[in-house]
This record gives structure tokens, C-alpha cells and sequence, in this order.
């Protein structure tokens, strides 16, 4: 489950923890929880394929995006770990030669779970409506939902939600459309035991 120390956080209690808990300082506390469940993460990798190609790679899409998966974002005294983030590239034309970007991204995509929940939908999205961010989506694996919130001035609106199979173009990706189902693990079959050959 997540943590939260409400003692003043300073970098050093980031790179003090071990490598499977992420760290964050949010308002000046220090947020911790583990690493994404493997629902979690093949949605998130699903979902970067999906819109990677067509708006980072321009495969099928307009290109002009940087999109990547876990960035640390350190904005306003904050330090910040989104699921995915991305940067219009107009506004971030290269990568920057530091370990965390100093610039808020254009979009957020945050995948939800009982140890996350609490933070991405609270102290989290105030932040990225502080530092800018302009659109923000959540993605829940378990029941299958995504939901779409555009920023207007300082308040987030419900612009969309998709539930299960839904065909997806929601901004600022709305120049695709994609099956959320593509989020969700199937199951796949087990090959058959292969057989011994027979001996003579």
C-alpha cells in the first residue's frame, strides 16, 4: 500500500528508497508506493504503443509528441512520477540532458489501484493543474473504464469516459481511434504438452 510522511521531504528520501517503491514529494510530503501489478503495467504499455506510433513516431498520425512511460517531472518544488506523460514537442523540442524533466507535459495518464487512487485523484492532479497540464486521463484495469478530463484554468471537466471494448478518440489524441480493449490482458491458451517421440 501506499505511504505518506508528513515530515518536510527532501530529494535524499527519494534515493533512499529501495528500487521497487516509487517516490514522490507532493505539497512537501513524501508520497511512496510499489511498482505497478502486471494489469497495471501491460495497460500502460498497451496504451503507449497505441498512441506512440501515430503522435510520437507519426505511424498512421500527425508525430509532434514525446511520450514516455514513468518520467520524473520536478515543477514547483514538486516531484512527480506519472504513469505516462506527454510533451508536445513544439514546447519540449529535444530531451533534456538532466535525470528528471523540468518542464509540466501537455497530458497525464494515470493508471488507477488502491495504493495510487487516493493521491492521483487528490494531491497529484491539483499539481498538474498547477504546473499546466492541459489534459488528464485515468485508466482504471480492474473495471475497465477510462475517463477524460480536459483543464480550464485551474479545474479539470469530465470530457469523456470509455468503458470495456469502446472505440476511443478522446483529446489530445482524437486524431486516432483505437479499442480500449487493447488495454486489457487476454487470456491466452496454453500450447499442448508436446509429445515424446516415439521410441523404435
Amino acid at each position: 500500500m501506499g505511504q505518506v510522511i508528513d515530515e518536510p521531504a527532501t530529494y535524499a528520501d527519494i534515493e533512499a528508497l529501495p528500487p521497487n517503491v516509487v517516490g514522490e514529494i507532493l505539497f512537501g510530503k513524501l508520497v511512496t508506493h510499489p511498482r505497478p501489478a502486471p494489469k497495471h503495467a501491460f495497460a500502460a504499455s498497451s496504451l503507449g504503443v497505441e498512441i506512440g506510433g501515430p503522435f510520437q513516431k507519426g505511424r498512421g498520425g500527425p508525430g509532434g509528441w514525446i511520450i514516455l512511460d514513468e518520467p520524473e517531472i520536478q515543477v514547483n518544488g514538486h516531484v512527480i512520477v506519472p504513469d505516462i506523460a506527454g510533451w508536445r514537442q513544439q514546447r519540449m523540442p529535444m530531451l533534456p540532458t538532466t535525470a528528471s524533466f523540468q518542464i509540466g507535459p501537455d497530458w497525464v495518464c494515470e493508471f488507477l489501484s488502491p495504493s495510487t487512487q487516493r493521491y492521483d485523484k487528490g494531491d497529484k492532479r491539483a499539481i498538474y493543474a498547477e504546473i499546466g497540464v492541459e489534459h488528464l486521463w485515468y485508466v482504471d484495469p480492474v473495471a475497465r473504464v477510462l475517463e477524460v478530463f480536459t483543464r480550464r484554468e485551474q479545474d479539470w471537466f469530465a470530457s469523456s469516459t470509455f468503458f470495456d471494448e469502446d472505440p476511443v478518440s478522446a483529446p489530445p489524441f482524437d486524431a486516432i481511434t483505437f479499442s480500449l480493449g487493447e488495454l486489457w490482458p487476454k487470456d491466452l491458451p496454453i500450447p499442448p504438452a508436446s509429445t515424446p517421440p516415439a521410441s523404435n
